[in-house]
């Protein structure tokens, strides 16, 4: 199985640099729809509902306090061998064609009006810091049912 390194340096190959921003929410974006429409999700690593939307905390790490990444700056050695599928591509190509050209905004306020998000954080304000796991279910439920 691919990890979330091969699908973010696939993502950064396609679209160039961008935000770290954006850079989770595309990447959250893959994951939710993969599981919605093949009913398995991209890669075992989780998304937590923080304040500005979904973030992967392994990808976070490696992009920690940095503005832009780009391809080069997921080194290869922490991408599992395992070659993204034709069809892991196709679903990733999808969600690039439908939330590519949207602001680093755009997609927080997008994912902070869906119900994966907003489960995951409960009666918390958006304003306050959580690291609650938005589950894998929550994702194919939401994104399955649209």
């Amino acid at each position: 199985m691919a990890n979330v390194f091969n699908v973010a340096r696939y993502v950064l190959r396609k679209c160039g640099p961008m935000s770290t921003w954006k850079l989770q929410k595309l990447c959250y974006y893959c994951q939710a729809w993969s599981i919605a429409w093949t009913e398995r999700p991209l890669f075992d690593d989780e998304f937590e509902a923080w304040t500005n939307g979904p973030v992967c905390r392994t990808l976070f790490n490696q992009h920690k306090g940095k503005f832009v990444v780009s391809p080069e700056e997921i080194p290869a050695w922490l991408q599992d061998s395992a070659d993204l599928t034709e069809d892991q591509i196709d679903t990733i190509d999808h969600v690039l064609e439908h939330y590519g050209a949207c602001e680093p905004y755009e997609l927080r306020e997008q994912t902070h009006s869906e119900d994966p998000w907003i489960l995951a954080r409960g009666d918390l304000p958006d304003d306050v810091p959580c690291n609650s796991i938005i589950s894998k279910e929550s994702m194919g439920n939401y994104y399955g049912g649209l």
